[in-house]
């Protein structure tokens, strides 16, 4: 069992990579824009999770479980998604707007996670895989816990809505901020309005529909899927699978690392116009497979990622630049 993650002196390499496709193909620069549609996708979705916990309002325990699980999770997970995109300010124009999208996928989802995405997803694109600066990386501690035990991994999973909340306290930026707080009483009202209107059954399809989707559910392999080290040197894994389709393209990772302003439904496009950059690079085919495979085999541990110290990735990134 690995006792460190494997520490690199490249730096990142979606930097250079995006620029040189950027440079062979400079039509894709008339995708760098954003695509309002993404909030319509977002109101619909909002609206489908709430009806679906009124509906639920006076069903048994299992029933919500069940739904949670094979329907709830699709939805929140595809919020996610969808706050991915505002956190790249990829659906309108404005960070202002964004910000209120990505608020509001969050109704839907039960947690508040929007503008503590935001902040912190940020720095995992301008600091990929340095420790102190990106929150994508387990603790130290956490991936010693975890270790190469399939049933701690699946208890890992299963709780990493929450772990997620305690890995920015790693890094080394302030936490809390006026979005920040007030996303936490939006949704904190919002939670309350479900469960005045809905009941109990109503609010714990919403938020268990979030910890299916993003935990213990070939959704929740995603997190695993994008930057574990599935082949020795490659730090980032795409995903190109029949789940990108409800999931707005979201397994499209090495892409959209390599060009950040491009919104999910150009992705693809990105892909098509320059193989030359991609199909040479290991892929994911099964969020499944990638789900056992984590599970049960003893290679695979959180320590399964890719490092840089922060000194020597600055170093490297003006190297990269002259």
């Amino acid at each position: 069992m690995r006792s460190a993650f494997v520490r690199t002196d490249s730096p990142n390499p979606h930097v250079r990579r995006g620029r040189e496709i950027l440079r062979l193909h400079p039509e894709l620069r008339r995708y760098f824009t954003p695509y309002p549609l993404s909030g319509a996708w977002i109101v619909a979705i909002v609206g489908a999770q709430l009806g679906v916990a009124y509906l639920l309002r006076d069903a048994s325990w299992i029933w919500v479980i069940l739904c949670a699980y094979l329907v709830g999770a699709f939805g929140s997970h595809a919020l996610f998604v969808l706050i991915h995109e505002a956190t790249h300010d990829l659906i309108v124009r404005g960070p202002v707007a964004n910000r209120l999208f990505g608020i509001l996928c969050n109704v839907g989802q039960g947690f508040p996670s929007a503008m503590s995405f935001r902040t912190f997803h940020r720095l995992h694109h301008s600091h990929l895989d340095e420790y102190y600066y990106d929150g994508d990386l387990p603790f130290q501690i956490e991936a010693r816990w975890v270790g190469d035990r399939p049933l701690r991994k699946a208890v890992w999973l299963f709780l990493f809505s929450f772990i997620q909340v305690l890995r920015p306290l790693r890094l080394k930026r302030s936490y809390a901020d006026v979005w920040i707080v007030s996303n936490t009483l939006v949704i904190l009202l919002t939670d309350l309005l479900v469960y005045l209107s809905f009941g109990i059954r109503g609010l714990g399809y919403v938020i268990l529909s979030t910890v299916f989707g993003i935990g213990l559910h070939p959704l929740g392999a995603r997190w695993v899927q994008e930057h574990y080290t599935f082949h020795e040197g490659q730090e980032t894994f795409s995903y190109y699978g029949v789940l990108n389709t409800p999931n707005f393209n979201i397994g499209y990772h090495n892409e959209h690392h390599d060009l950040v302003g491009v919104p999910w439904i150009h992705l693809p496009k990105v892909k098509a116009a320059a193989p030359e950059f991609y199909d040479h690079l290991r892929w994911h085919r099964s969020l499944t497979r990638v789900l056992w495979r984590f599970l049960f085999d003893p290679k695979l541990d959180l320590f399964a990622r890719i490092t840089r110290e922060r000194t020597r990735a600055r170093a490297a990134r003006t190297a990269a630049a002259a």
